[in-house]
This record gives C-alpha cells, structure tokens and sequence, in this order.
C-alpha cells in the first residue's frame, strides 16, 4: 500500500489550497469529498438506490442529487443518516483505495475534512492538520460562503475542536500567515514524506 498522508483541517483552514501545493510537487492528491460526489453522480447505484429509498424528491429536475434535501432528511433522522453512511462509507472507501492503488507518487496526500470525526485517521501513516486561529476561520468562512458571522462560528461549533485536531496530528502547517511561509512550511514537509515513503518502502522489502 502506498505511503499515506492524511491531511484534516477546520472550515476556512485552507487545507485545499495546501493540498494543491502538495500536487504542484508532483504529489498524487486524494479528496474524500470528491470521491463521495463521485459515488452519487447520476448513473451510479447508489444514487439509484437513495431515490428509491427516500422518495423521487432526493432529485433535482436534471436529476442529480438533491443535497440539500438529503442532508434536511437524514438531519432529524439517526436511522436514516446511518443507512445512509452504510450504503455510501464501503463505496467511497473502495474508490479510496482504488485511487490509491492507481497513484505512481511516492506518497499519497489524502484530504479528509472529517478525518477525527469519522476516526480514519488510523489508517493513514502520518497526520497533517492544516491549523488557524478560530478568528481567521470566520473571516475566511464568512468571505467564501457569504454567510453571516453567527453562521459561520455555528458551522466551526458543530466541528470536532481545533485541540482535538492537533492532538492526532504528526505534523501541523500554520496557514494563518503569508502564502511563500506556507510554501516553505510544504516543501520541507513534502522532503520528510519522501524520506518516511523511501524508509517504508525498504522495510517491506526487507
């Protein structure tokens, strides 16, 4: 299995544009997000199957899926938002690791927003978490989404906390400065992974 950086962060942390970084250095870049658009697109089983399953109005008119709906639906709703993560956590974990399979990078970085909420962070080798002051995360929450204050520090509320971030992670990056620190702060991490990729590499093979 390849070696695999996970890489977390709050909303507004800027662990998007660190993880493009990464991927300007060649690194193969995973983003649970996508994937768990992917697995819904219209065309798929699953997204047949949510329809059938809570009502032809979890369907927009080009019939895509409606998220909003869904996330309204299973809110309220324990059992069904646990049928739902039983119907898509083994699609998107399959994908994951196909992915994973297809890199040709030394490593892979694995963008998972909810890496300690769902506890995956076992299984990746090494924890990067993208970390800002709570202040800069309602800026930048409040700049990007166009959300009031008030909502932008209930978004931050209902995440796992920044302390519980940095307790599982290996390595932090702070993105609350100027962009070439960040760079900087990258490429000599991406070096470190490199090393740890090589050094595993040899153990196996040991």
């Amino acid at each position: 299995m390849v070696y695999t950086v996970a890489i977390t962060g709050g909303i507004g942390s800027g662990k998007t544009t660190v993880a493009n970084k990464f991927a300007q250095l060649g690194v193969a870049v995973i983003d649970a997000d996508i994937i768990a658009r992917n697995v819904v697109e219209p065309g798929k089983p699953a997204l047949e199957t949510i329809a059938r399953h809570f009502g032809a109005t979890m369907l927009l008119p080009d019939g895509s899926l409606n998220r909003r709906a869904l996330r309204e639906r299973i809110f309220a709703n324990p059992e069904e938002k646990a049928w739902l993560n039983a119907l898509l956590h083994p699609l998107i974990q399959r994908e994951t690791q196909d992915e994973m399979a297809r890199a040709t990078s030394a490593y892979v970085l694995w963008v998972v927003p909810l890496l300690v909420e769902n506890q995956l962070h076992h299984k990746a080798d090494r924890v990067l978490v993208v970390d800002v002051e709570p202040e800069t995360q309602i800026i930048r929450t409040m700049q990007r989404d166009n959300v009031s204050r008030p909502h932008a520090e209930q978004i931050i509320a209902a995440q796992v906390s920044r302390e519980a971030r940095l307790a599982i992670a290996d390595d932090v990056i702070d993105n609350s400065g100027r962009s070439d620190a960040v760079d900087a702060q990258v490429k000599h991490l991406h070096q470190r992974y490199l090393q740890l990729a090589a050094q595993a590499v040899q153990q196996e093979n040991q």
